[in-house]
């Protein structure tokens, strides 16, 4: 007899559990169905990209964008990404550069998105703003 069964059937002669809730904690026991402090709290995948942005503009007015992507949508333009043909890839990294952006397609793979939207848990995003008036979030979700 194990040291946690010992305890519900202790529980259960205390009279503080009912047979049915000693049975289920000793089945649960048995079966390896207790879980761990940090199975309970992990956090879901999450489905979304968000981007917010306020703008409290004196002469404009208002300003609220939000937008939400669906984490699919990144795995399926990745998936896409991968059946451009090598010629075409090259010259999108050569328009992707001339317009600032430093990023090779063919180094994303599909297999290596996951790892990329388990980062995206951790997003923070910091503007660089003089104005107290713009307030812009990115975050997963």
């Amino acid at each position: 007899m194990t040291e946690h069964t010992r305890l519900v059937l202790e529980m259960l002669a205390a009279g503080k559990i009912s047979t049915d809730e000693a049975d289920r904690l000793i089945n649960a026991l048995r079966d390896g169905g207790a879980t761990t402090p940090t199975e309970r709290t992990e956090k879901p995948q999450p489905r979304y990209l968000r981007v917010m942005v306020d703008v409290d503009d004196e002469r404009d007015g208002p300003t609220k964008i939000n937008v939400r992507v669906p984490l699919q949508l990144l795995r399926a333009g990745v998936r896409l990404a991968s059946l451009i043909p090598a010629h075409a890839q090259k010259r999108v990294n050569e328009a992707l550069r001339e317009q600032g952006m430093d990023l090779d397609i063919t180094k994303i793979k599909p297999e290596n998105i996951n790892e990329l939207i388990d980062e995206l848990r951790d997003l923070s995003v910091d503007i660089d703003q003089k104005r107290e008036d713009v307030k812009i979030r990115v975050f997963a979700e």
